[in-house]
């Protein structure tokens, strides 16, 4: 390994590479969204600012890659939080985050450099008139979204956060960097639209713009009881024939400390300037409900990003597992039952803050896969509506780990059981939202993983984004 490691200092510009016990890799390692992501201790950090020395980087490390002499993680802005999906113990992490820029163009694309995160980007957007399917955490970093499919405020809308991605700049298994698009290595093109880091390093993302003006949305607080009719009332609106596509809807129920018992969170949009729009009233007239913690109002992008960003918690360990169900009132309301008497034998740990989350996947949704060019996620819109269902978890301490994420796995598994007895189970799952033990590369479907397969034995032959980078999901057993 020490041999391996000194290639590269002789190799790279040594300014560029972070090693132990030096502020510079302590600073980088200890960013992560998850604190299990930080306990993970790579033997060096590599920070490119060019895709030329992101090439050099994998034209060097390929030849111990694919020996298996040693291995590479890639990172974004490190918010995914499944421990070594961008990060490698002992291996080294080829950080991003200094490969920035952003540059809005006459026809309407803006080009994100890969390490940016989405505030950058909306306050490049902030009073232009224009919006961009991103993130809805200003927090977030471009690839985690881009490469593995993801919703946005406008997704309703608009469509998955991929499916608007109009061109990839990659660098190769080869050193090669090539555009991919619907006009240049366009299987390619697809193949990234839910294949994640399975085929190259992506050092920028195109992206459609469009006109958005000020939007009305927010959070609403309220209590247990009144869970249920907002179930009913989620999956009546989404079940509608003319179901508006400018809303994006989550409703949450969960547990923390601070307010001591089983709580609920409604987040709301809808993506026009108008004022308490009629479609958003069965969600925001609950009663009762924490009056001091709505925040319903008129929003720019950036505030509303802004917004979300502000949840999220710092260097916690971090868990999210998911799961897909057709959007069924009874399948939904035994979900968050399961879920909320799951938690009993964990309310006592210190730090836990857990919810699960209901996110429709409209029809609209679903049907714009094919007319923005398609991608390998599998949905077909004649399932939907669907709703994605995540358990979304924070706690403080390594020693709950285990008692912690056996919980979790266990109501995500009552839930699909349920579910499927009900046959109301879909078998997708979301990447970003993943642990170890569930397979969302198979669950697109075989023919979309024999597509994913193809796509890597044509760029990456020699399997190094398989055998040299392990993190994540892989395509091959």
């Amino acid at each position: 390994m020490s041999q391996v490691i000194e290639h590269f200092r002789k190799g790279l510009s040594s300014t560029k590479l972070a090693f132990r016990n030096t502020t510079a890799y302590d600073e980088r390692n200890e960013s992560y969204l998850s604190a299990l992501e930080s306990e993970i201790s790579p033997a060096c950090i590599f920070l490119p600012t060019s895709k030329e020395e992101i090439s050099a980087f994998v034209s060097l490390v390929k030849p111990f890659a694919t020996a298996g002499n040693i291995g590479f993680a890639i990172r974004g802005a490190g918010q995914q939080p499944l421990p070594g999906c961008a990060n490698i113990q002992d291996g080294i992490t080829l950080d991003l985050s200094n490969l920035t820029g952003i540059e809005l163009k006459k026809d309407g694309i803006i080009s994100i450099a890969a390490g940016e995160r989405w505030s950058n980007v909306y306050a490049k957007l902030d009073g232009t008139g224009l919006g961009v399917t991103g993130s809805r955490s200003g927090r977030g970093g471009i690839g985690g979204l881009a490469l593995e499919g993801g919703l946005s405020f406008f997704s309703s809308r608009e469509g998955f956060v991929s499916d608007n991605v109009v061109n990839y700049e990659v660098v190769l298994a080869s050193g090669a960097i090539v555009n991919a698009n619907a006009k240049e290595h366009s299987d390619l093109w697809i193949a990234l639209r839910g294949g994640s880091n399975n085929f190259g390093v992506v050092t920028r993302y195109d992206f459609e713009t469009f006109k958005q003006s000020p939007f009305w949305g927010g959070s609403v607080y309220y209590f247990a009881d009144s869970f249920p009719g907002q179930i009913e009332a989620l999956v009546t609106e989404i079940k509608k024939k003319d179901a508006t596509p400018e809303t994006q809807l989550m409703i949450s129920i969960g547990y923390t400390a601070q307010f001591g018992q089983v709580v609920c969170q409604n987040q709301l949009y809808y993506t026009q300037e108008v004022e308490n729009p009629p479609v958003l009233e069965p969600f925001t007239a609950i009663y009762p409900q924490i009056d001091a913690l709505n925040s319903m109002r008129m929003l720019t992008l950036k505030d509303a990003a802004s917004e979300q960003a502000s949840d999220a918690k710092d260097q916690q360990r971090t868990a999210y597992i998911n799961t897909m169900v057709k959007a069924d009132i009874a399948t939904l309301q035994a979900a968050a039952n399961i879920y909320v008497a799951a938690l009993d034998p964990i309310k006592p740990l210190e730090g836990l803050i857990c919810s699960l989350t209901l996110q429709p996947y409209p029809v609209s949704l679903l049907k714009k896969q094919a007319s923005n060019g398609g991608n390998v996620l599998g949905l077909d819109p004649t399932e939907g509506p669907l709703v994605s269902v995540l358990l979304l978890t924070y706690w403080k301490n390594k020693s709950d780990d285990e008692k912690i994420l056996g919980v979790m796995r266990g109501a995500i598994e009552k839930i699909e059981g349920n579910a499927a007895s009900r046959k109301t189970l879909n078998e997708f799952k979301f990447m970003n939202y993943a642990w170890d033990f569930q397979d969302p590369i198979s669950s697109y479907g075989a023919e979309n993983k024999k597509k994913l397969q193809k796509a890597s034995k044509k760029y990456d032959p020699d399997g190094l984004f398989q055998k040299g980078v392990p993190g994540g999901f892989k395509l091959f057993p």
